[in-house]
């Protein structure tokens, strides 16, 4: 490939298929065209189903977990049939093969939840569901959060894509759902959901961020990335899955932490860390002043957490 991909040798950008996912890819194809000038025609998106997306009855962390979002756009960019691979990187594993290359990070959206409740339900917060309520999630985050914040909510398990679930809520599978407001918002659906301040519900790890992976070895792809990268939302970000590394947590392992920049210039962490049933819980933050503060948080709190949080976190 040339400096510049050209109609003949297109940048061939690998993506799921699910409407989300395919409006991620097209926006960074748009980051690409916008910093390079890039004739569409010289970028192929290349859809493709993931594993994840076929399994529809089970929670993912029973089956395989985040890897089940990435192996066949991995096993594509290792074969050379794409040149990158466009994920929500709040889907990607925390440790990735040194074959792959996170090259860039569009800006991030908005990383909050959103509230959506089936018609005949009033409620904006998680608090103002009625009692006893059911609250579709396959996310242990999120069940573990709502659990401390409502005891007495049920939560059961509600998978799919975004259209796919606000299907089963219409449908009365359950009575309530908590989606990111990033995909909604890439969707074009603005008015759906009530946003849940992070103050209530802390945000996963990655959420509302896009990246951009190549090959490693790939220097004028990953040359073509650099130009797209906003640096900020990196820094953040990879804040946020250095707290995750070092907690040595899966899927299974209910825990938040969302970065963000003050006012004053300086990236603060904030992470919470919870028992699969949300009784217990280790909160807290830290500045990032340096590339050991994540891991510095995570051991503080498995430090201050009861056995019940501890034992998800270590081996």
């Amino acid at each position: 490939m040339s400096s510049l991909p050209t109609p003949e040798t297109p940048l061939r950008i690998g993506t799921r298929a699910s409407p989300l996912a395919m409006a991620q890819a097209h926006m960074a194809a748009a980051a690409l065209i916008a910093s390079h000038g890039i004739d569409l025609a010289a970028l192929l998106i290349v859809p493709m189903t993931a594993t994840g997306d076929r399994i529809q009855d089970r929670a993912l962390a029973d089956v395989g977990g985040k890897a089940l979002w990435t192996r066949e756009l991995d096993a594509a960019l290792d074969a050379g049939t794409i040149d990158i691979a466009v994920h929500s990187l709040k889907d990607v594993e925390t440790l990735r093969d040194e074959r792959f290359f996170l090259g860039a990070m569009l800006e991030r959206a908005d990383p909050r939840d959103r509230l959506v409740v089936r018609e005949g339900i009033d409620a904006a917060t998680i608090t103002d569901l009625p009692h006893g309520a059911r609250l579709g999630t396959s996310s242990p985050r999120r069940a573990a959060q709502v659990r401390r914040i409502r005891a007495d909510l049920e939560t059961v398990l509600l998978r799919g894509n975004v259209a796919t679930r606000l299907a089963k809520l219409a449908n009365g599978d359950a009575d309530a759902t908590l989606l990111a407001a990033a995909g909604l918002e890439r969707l074009g659906m603005h008015d759906i959901g009530a946003v849940q301040e992070a103050s209530l519900l802390l945000p996963a790890a990655s959420q509302g961020a896009i990246g951009i992976e190549c090959r490693s070895d790939d220097r004028t792809t990953r040359a073509l990335l650099a130009a797209v990268d906003h640096a900020p939302t990196h820094r953040a970000v990879m804040a946020e899955r250095a707290f995750l590394a070092a907690l040595g947590g899966d899927c299974r392992s209910p825990v938040a932490a969302h970065a963000f920049w003050r006012d004053d210039g300086m990236l603060r962490l904030d992470a919470e860390i919870f028992s699969g049933d949300g009784a217990d819980h280790a909160a807290g933050h830290i500045i990032v002043t340096e590339s050991s503060a994540p891991e510095a948080l995570a051991q503080r709190l498995l430090g201050e957490a009861p056995e019940s949080v501890r034992r998800l976190f270590t081996a």
